[in-house]
C-alpha cells in the first residue's frame, strides 16, 4: 500500500536499537555542537577584527567557519531531541527544511572546500603573483559561485526526493531527513531517484575531491623541486590544516552518499553521517587554530595579551 500525499511527518529511528548508546551519544553531539559554535564563531570574529587576517585564506576560512556553523544548526537541535527523549518525529515541513539546508549546505562546503584548494595552490605555485591572481574581487565571485551552486543542486534534488510516495509506516532509518535514508522509505520504483543521487554525487563530490587531489598533486610537485627546508616547512604549514580538513570530510561524505545497499553499510553510514553533520564542523576551526600561529596570534591580540607579551619582552632587554 502507497502513501499517496505528504505526510503529516516523519519518525526519525536514528539509533533507537541501542537506547544505553543514545545517551552518551547526546553528550558527544552536545559538546561538539557548543565547540562548534565557539570555534567557528571566534574564527569568524578573528577574520574580520584583526586587519593582519584580512587575506584570501582567511577570508575562505570564515566562509567555511559560518558554513559549518548554519550546517550543524540546521541539524543538531533536533537530532539531540530525539536522543534525549522518547519522542523522535518531525513534521513533513520540517524535514523539508532541513534536507534542503543540509543538501544546499553540503553542497556549498564541497564547492569552497575546493575554491580553497585553489588559493593553497596559488599560494605555493605562484606565490609572487598570489596577490595578483587572488584578489578581493576574485574572492567574492568564487565565494558566491560555491554558495549559488548549493543553492541550485538542493532547489533541484530536494522536490523529486519529496515527490514520490512514501511507505505508510513513515519510519526513517536515520537520525535527519537526508537523500539516502528518505529514499530507502519509498514505496515504489526508486531507480530515478537514485540515478539522480549518484549523479548529484559525481559532480558535487568526485569532481570537486578530483579538483582537489589535482591542486594538490601541483603542491607536491613543486614542493619537491624546494631544497630549502624552511620552504618545505612553509608550504605544509599553509597547506596541512586545508588538507586534514577536506579528508575528514569528504571520507565521511563519500561514505553516507556512496555506500553500496545493504544493511551493513547502512548502519556504518549512519555512524558516518554522524561524523559529517557534527564531526567535522566542530574539528575544523580546532584543526585551523591549533596548527596556525597567525590565528593564535590573532587570539591573543584580541584578548590583548600580544600587547603585554611585548611590553614584558622590552623591559627585560
Amino acid at each position: 500500500m502507497v502513501n499517496q500525499s505528504s505526510p503529516v511527518g516523519f519518525l526519525l529511528l536514528g539509533f533507537s536499537e541501542y537506547p544505553g548508546l543514545e545517551r552518551i551519544l547526546f553528550i558527544i553531539v552536545l559538546t561538539s555542537y557548543l565547540l562548534s559554535l565557539v570555534g567557528n564563531t571566534l574564527i569568524i570574529l578573528l577574520s574580520v577584527l584583526d586587519p593582519r587576517l584580512h587575506s584570501p585564506m582567511y577570508f575562505f576560512l570564515s566562509n567555511l567557519s559560518f558554513l559549518d556553523l548554519c550546517f550543524t544548526t540546521s541539524c543538531v537541535p533536533q537530532m539531540l531531541v530525539n536522543l534525549w527523549g522518547p519522542k523522535k518525529t518531525i513534521s513533513f515541513l520540517g524535514c523539508s527544511v532541513q534536507l534542503f539546508t543540509f543538501l544546499f549546505l553540503g553542497t556549498t562546503e564541497c564547492i569552497l572546500l575546493t575554491v580553497m584548494a585553489f588559493d593553497r595552490y596559488v599560494a605555493v605555485c605562484q606565490p609572487l603573483h598570489y596577490a595578483t591572481v587572488i584578489h578581493p574581487r576574485l574572492c567574492w565571485q568564487l565565494a558566491a559561485v560555491a554558495w549559488v551552486i548549493g543553492l541550485v543542486e538542493s532547489v533541484i534534488q530536494t522536490p523529486p526526493t519529496l515527490r514520490l510516495p512514501f511507505c505508510p509506516h513513515q519510519q526513517v532509518d536515520d537520525f535527519l531527513c537526508e537523500v539516502p535514508a528518505l529514499i530507502r522509505l519509498f514505496c515504489g520504483d526508486t531507480t530515478y531517484n537514485e540515478i539522480q543521487m549518484a549523479v548529484a554525487s559525481v559532480f558535487i563530490l568526485v569532481v570537486p575531491l578530483s579538483l582537489i587531489l589535482a591542486s594538490y598533486s601541483a603542491i607536491a610537485q613543486a614542493v619537491l623541486r624546494i631544497n630549502s627546508a624552511i620552504a618545505w616547512r612553509k608550504a605544509l604549514g599553509t597547506c596541512s590544516s586545508h588538507l586534514i580538513v577536506v579528508t575528514l570530510f569528504y571520507s565521511s561524505a563519500i561514505v553516507v552518499y556512496l555506500q553500496p545497499k545493504d544493511p551493513y553499510a547502512q548502519k556504518r553510514g549512519k555512524f558516518f553521517g554522524l561524523f559529517y553533520a557534527v564531526g567535522t564542523p566542530s574539528l575544523n576551526p580546532l584543526i585551523y587554530t591549533l596548527r596556525n600561529k597567525e590565528v593564535k596570534r590573532a587570539f591573543r591580540r584580541l584578548l590583548g595579551k600580544d600587547g603585554v607579551s611585548r611590553e614584558s619582552r622590552g623591559r627585560a632587554a
